[in-house]
């Protein structure tokens, strides 16, 4: 069964979704995760079968963003 996360970011723009994208395609897969920069915590949704959450802080941390499970 899929469990979904979630996150506030500091991700503000396009230009830095694509550079938490490599990051993020490796831990959890493509597809898999989304950020909406539009609303103000800047939430990122993760989904997947086997999600944990340091995993994806530290993905997003590799790529010099933060990540708070909310």
């Amino acid at each position: 069964m899929k469990k979904e996360l979630k996150f506030k970011t500091n991700i503000k723009c396009m230009g830095c979704v694509a550079q938490v994208t490599k990051e993020l395609n490796e831990a959890v897969g493509a597809d898999n995760w989304e950020v909406n920069i539009q609303s103000p915590d800047k939430p990122l949704t993760v989904k997947g079968e086997q999600l944990d959450a340091e995993t994806v802080i530290a993905a997003v941390a590799a790529a010099g963003f933060k990540a708070e499970a909310v």
